[in-house]
């Protein structure tokens, strides 16, 4: 979930008709003067998107946008689903979390092929090349255009480093962030010279960083459960429940409130970093914070991707081409810009990435680090999607991440990874 450019929007030409998407014209797609009608679109956490909605209204006075916007990502995915099985009840324009598109695209029957009905101006060129093949089902259907990404940088507080007497500058820091074995060594230091503070946040949210940064995941390419022969993957859960071991671990579940009041209360140091954490950090470190935490371009492992969502029509859609028109406006560069700009979702689109004005935005709240290019240059660091089967989310959610809080309550290890497996296999029976 979650929070610039003004470039040159691309032109979308309205479906059925001669009128621009964004002139208002008098064609008879969505950006003419023709019926009246309301396109329905479901969110959830910050998509950035309230002021486009308006936006969009005013170029198109024949649409209402009706939005129905659901705090928590794992509630919402679940009506999805609920809804997509009874036939009925999906809003026109529907948002997926890529940890849950897997199973959309399983279902890629109820969806709308976006190369078909979408405009002829949307180019697969507008994304880069990863976040694009993504939206696409095996055999090659377009079920969801490309919203934001979520490539990893590390944040920390500096002053709590400088305590601890580790360097807290973002160049003095790139060695303790070089590798995962130099982040937990680091973590061993600070832990020793600190009085409570723990290094991270919570295992689960350390292990979900890693694993998106393995080749494979949870499924391989044929959706076989890999969960116990992915070796990486073990060797991943054995670092962070040892670094938890030895008191990194503020043992924290990520979006609780207890987690929420960690921010404020200084429970932790260091926090993995998509580009919209900085969004979240802001809201509940508080204004007493500001110019504490800083973020750094060095990851351990060389970076990845977590997060990010597409924009799909179910079929269950009466106006399949108007809500095509409309998301695909929503993912057009200037558009995305502007949600970066409200809520700090980090644009996926290649246009976007190399405006002068996102690579020229600055961050106060961190001391005035120019965010636009860091994450613009750490987006380029990733060369492909790891591929989610059916079921990733639901693996990441109700598996991977419960067992690790269970071992920070105290089960061993190898109990915890035997919870892991054994809900793992139970979500892809």
């Amino acid at each position: 979930m979650t929070s610039v450019v003004t470039t040159a929007a691309l032109l979308l030409t309205a479906c059925g008709g001669s009128g621009d998407a964004g002139d208002g014209g008098e064609g008879d797609g969505a950006g003419g003067q023709g019926e009246q009608i309301e396109l329905s679109i479901g969110t959830f956490g910050e998509f950035g998107y309230e002021e486009l909605y308006a936006e969009y209204e005013a170029a198109h006075p024949n649409i209402k946008i009706v939005p129905h916007q659901t705090g928590q990502g794992g509630p919402y995915h679940q009506a999805l689903f609920t809804k997509l099985g009874a036939g009925s009840g999906l809003d026109d324009v529907m948002a997926v979390e890529e940890g849950h598109l897997s199973d959309v695209l399983a279902k890629s029957s109820r969806f709308n092929d976006l190369s078909e009905i979408g405009p002829e101006s949307v180019s697969p060129d507008r994304w880069l090349d990863w976040k694009y093949e993504a939206g696409r089902d095996k055999d090659g259907k377009l079920v969801g255009y490309g919203t934001d990404i979520g490539p990893l940088a590390m944040c920390y507080r500096k002053d709590l480093f400088e305590a601890a007497g580790l360097p807290s500058d973002p160049e003095g820091v790139k060695p303790l962030f070089e590798t995962w074995d130099s982040y937990f060594e680091a973590g061993d230091r600070f832990v020793q010279a600190s009085d409570g503070v723990a290094w991270y946040d919570s295992g689960a949210q350390i292990f979900n960083a890693m694993h998106n940064q393995l080749e494979t995941g949870f499924f391989d390419r044929e959706d076989n459960l890999v969960v116990e022969t992915n070796t990486k993957i073990k060797e991943n859960w054995d670092k962070v429940t040892a670094a938890g071991e030895r008191g990194q671990s503020a043992g924290l579940v990520a979006f609780s409130n207890e987690w929420n009041s960690g921010f404020k209360s200084s429970a932790f140091a260091t926090k993995t970093c998509p580009a919209w954490m900085l969004g979240v950090i802001e809201e509940q470190a508080g204004t007493e914070h500001a110019g504490k935490w800083a973020v750094t371009d060095a990851f351990p492992g060389g970076g990845g991707n977590w997060g990010g969502s597409y924009l799909t029509v179910p079929t269950q859609s009466e106006h399949p081409e108007e809500a095509a028109e409309f998301a695909a406006w929503l993912t057009e560069p200037e558009q995305q810009i502007k949600a970066f700009k409200a809520k700090g979702v980090f644009p996926s689109q290649v246009e976007a990435l190399e405006s002068p004005d996102l690579l020229s935005a600055t961050n106060e709240y961190f001391d005035g680090i120019n965010d636009g290019a860091l994450f613009a240059e750490q987006a380029r660091k990733v060369s492909h999607a790891q591929y989610k089967g059916p079921g990733d989310g639901k693996i990441q959610e109700n598996a991977s991440s419960p067992a690790l809080q269970a071992v920070e309550q105290g089960k061993s290890p190898e109990e915890g990874w035997r919870q892991f497996v054994d809900a793992a296999k139970q979500i892809a029976r």
